[in-house]
């Protein structure tokens, strides 16, 4: 017989909630936007007909509401794959997870997790404010080397093709790869841009920004730009997207990132109206996503 989950690994407060989202079961949708920064998720729910619940707690915004008979959940991760183990795993035990026996539900939901976020191109050719989205993320990160996960074989060889390319499988970082949810992805077409999205842990170093930091990897961007795989390539990074196809396929959720360049680092150049171009990156996407 299984044991429930312990108080101290399912944390749930006095309210019922869930600890870091302060959440509830009934007021998760089945179709989630992630969104990082916290004060965008206004910028998303602002366009829903209505909302039926808002909560916050630390950096971690949720609203769930509709758009016609869409009932969505936009969630403020916070930036980096930290935040994301946070988050996915809460949203999970939100769906799949029985608060009052803290045993899994016989049977689980499989939820419809879509990422909205900002990035940098990695191609001369995807200028700042276009939209990319993530065939597969690629985590310089050390997030789901604390998790059982398998590959395809397609990813495995995609993995072993960017490792010898870039040379970053050493003793400081081992990548990883997971692709997103292909019945997702098919509903983004023209001027949606697809591409492999390199998730990296942090904003800096490890995006080659030299400031006054000496970096390990000078030609990571070189790296990066120039690697091929069949018709494979890296379109962009930024510090997300792995962390959630890896946990969302653990989970058994379908998963999609969609991200607009603010800079592209080949020709050193940022977005003149970084709003604008987030703005239409979401109210593009939700019209795609309600009728999905």
């Amino acid at each position: 017989m299984q044991q429930p989950i312990g108080e101290s690994e399912l944390i749930i407060t006095a309210k019922g909630n869930i600890y870091h989202l302060d959440l509830a079961p009934e007021y998760l949708a089945d179709t989630i936007i992630t969104v990082g920064d916290p004060d965008r998720v206004q910028g998303v729910s602002k366009y829903f007909d209505s909302i039926e619940h808002r909560a916050q707690h630390r950096e971690f915004v949720t609203h769930t509401g509709f758009i016609g008979k869409k009932r969505m959940t936009v969630v403020g991760t916070g930036i980096g794959p930290d935040n994301i183990d946070i988050v996915l795993n809460e949203l999970d035990a939100l769906a799949n997870i029985d608060f009052k026996t803290r045993l899994p539900h016989e049977k689980l939901r499989s939820l419809s997790i879509f990422r909205m976020g900002t990035c940098g191109s990695l191609q001369a050719d995807i200028p700042v404010d276009s939209f990319v989205v993530s065939t597969h993320g690629i985590g310089l990160d050390n997030l789901l080397h604390y998790y059982q996960h398998n590959n395809s074989e397609e990813e495995k060889e995609l993995l072993k093709d960017f490792e010898q390319h870039t040379g970053l499988h050493n003793e400081v970082i081992a990548p990883y790869i997971m692709e997103g949810s292909l019945e997702l992805r098919k509903h983004f077409e023209a001027p949606y841009v697809h591409g492999i999205t390199v998730t990296c842990p942090g904003f800096y170093g490890p995006q080659g920004r030299v400031l006054r930091g000496p970096i390990a990897f000078p030609q990571l961007i070189d790296k990066l730009t120039s690697f091929r795989s069949g018709t494979h390539r890296v379109t962009n990074f930024e510090m997300e997207t792995s962390a959630i196809y890896g946990l969302g396929k653990i989970l058994g959720h379908r998963c999609m990132s969609i991200n607009t360049i603010v800079a592209n680092r080949v020709h050193k150049t940022f977005s003149k109206d970084a709003a604008t171009s987030i703005d239409n990156m979401i109210r593009t996407s939700l019209a795609i996503i309600e009728k999905i």
